[in-house]
């Protein structure tokens, strides 16, 4: 029975998602990046000691198995030729039917002060230009690829190993080049970083790039604090019969996730509803686009995740809040979130402004009719006074 066990729970054991106190937002921020990885990762900002950590690697029990070839060091997608390395995609195009095994998501964690080759791997020149990828020694990217990578401390992380996350997470590849030999291989991952404000902020540009920006803070009640002292007591003295006792609470977690992958692409949401998603993000100066388009994607995902094929206000709201606290252009000593009385504003001044909106036009619709009617009763009097003229000529 003891054999069993530690096979079981080989490595480290990782304290159950589901058994954190507290912390509603951070954890279906990250099952909504699970569900739909192109909502585009998370920033994870709080003070020390706030479960940033131990949720994100909790996270890696609940998240659903994958197929990926067998034997392939980049987890290619057997069916996904656009998704493979070279290898695995010429013996896709040749025919031969490659290996399926699953296993379940990963979760790569980079630490601070890796350097460069461990990152995006190391080419052994002579070798590469006679065997190209074959020739690469994978780094974490590689590791990542159809994963996760998660970075704690982000804020910390040297400017050109971010440069380097920032352009994988953006191409989908990762290129490795050596003295004019290059080669490349997939690194499709979910980028989640966590960090502490105190100890410095993040480059605007990684900023922009992590969707979701959650902010945690400890548990300011006395049952709440209590709850946490006596959890960790409890998982410190037996870890495996801990996690056992949240067993049955992390499998709902990762059937929902599965139940909500499948209901997402019949997920609706109201024109109504982008409109002031729009407006919203007009009113608060953000930049470019792809705020909208985050709020858009993480509102039918929670809707997926709650069992709705229709995207409700509270989604959106929910959303909203993730997306645009920290993007909304500022001056350089206002601070960086967005306060929850300004985010009410403008979303209560968007819905002003789409109910105004609305009437206007069902006042333009409801005149139509009448200026119709009147046109019509013009043209008829102009059709009998013209027959009355022809008749008075005839004779």
């Amino acid at each position: 029975m003891a054999q069993a066990i530690s096979k079981e729970y080989e490595g480290r054991i990782n304290y159950p998602l589901s058994a954190i106190a507290g912390q509603e937002k951070l954890k279906l921020a990250l099952l909504l990046n699970a569900i739909n990885p192109q909502i585009g990762g998370a920033l994870v900002r709080g003070e020390r000691g706030s479960a940033k950590t131990i949720a994100v690697r909790g996270l890696s029990d609940v998240l659903p198995e994958i197929e990926v070839v067998e034997g392939c060091r980049f987890s290619c997608d057997p069916v996904n030729i656009s998704k493979m390395c070279s290898i695995c995609r010429d013996g896709y195009e040749k025919g031969i039917k490659l290996p399926v095994v699953r296993r379940r998501t990963r979760i790569v964690e980079l630490p601070i002060g890796t350097t460069e080759d461990r990152v995006v791997g190391t080419l052994n020149i002579e070798k590469a230009i006679t065997e190209g990828i074959k020739a690469l020694d994978v780094g974490l990217l590689a590791e990542a690829n159809r994963g996760i990578l998660y970075v704690d401390n982000i804020n910390l992380l040297d400017d050109h190993i971010m440069d380097v996350l920032l352009d994988s997470a953006a191409m989908g590849v990762n290129v490795v080049e050596r003295e004019g030999v290059s080669v490349s291989h997939p690194a499709s991952f979910i980028l989640i970083g966590s960090m502490n404000p105190e100890e410095g902020e993040l480059r605007p540009q990684l900023h922009d790039r992590l969707a979701f920006h959650v902010e945690v803070k400890g548990l300011a009640s006395l049952q709440g604090r209590l709850k946490v002292m006596k959890q960790v007591m409890e998982f410190e003295r037996d870890p495996i019969y801990f996690k056992r006792l949240y067993e049955e609470s992390d499998k709902e977690i990762a059937s929902k996730i599965i139940q909500a992958q499948r209901l997402l692409p019949k997920v609706a949401i109201k024109e109504d509803f982008l409109r002031i998603v729009a407006r919203m993000c007009i009113e608060l100066d953000v930049d470019g686009h792809r705020p909208d388009i985050i709020i858009t994607r993480a509102a039918m995902t929670k809707a997926a995740y709650d069992g709705r094929n229709r995207v409700t206000e509270d989604d959106m709201i929910f959303a909203s809040e993730l997306t645009l606290g920290f993007r909304m252009r500022r001056t350089p000593f206002e601070e960086a979130a967005l306060g929850t009385t300004r985010f009410q504003q403008v979303l209560e001044h968007a819905k002003k402004l789409e109910a105004e909106d609305k009437k206007k036009k069902r006042k333009a619709k409801s005149k139509r009719p009448k200026m119709t009617e009147k046109k019509s009763k013009a043209s008829k009097k102009a059709t009998t006074s013209a027959a009355k003229k022809r008749s008075s000529s005839e004779k």
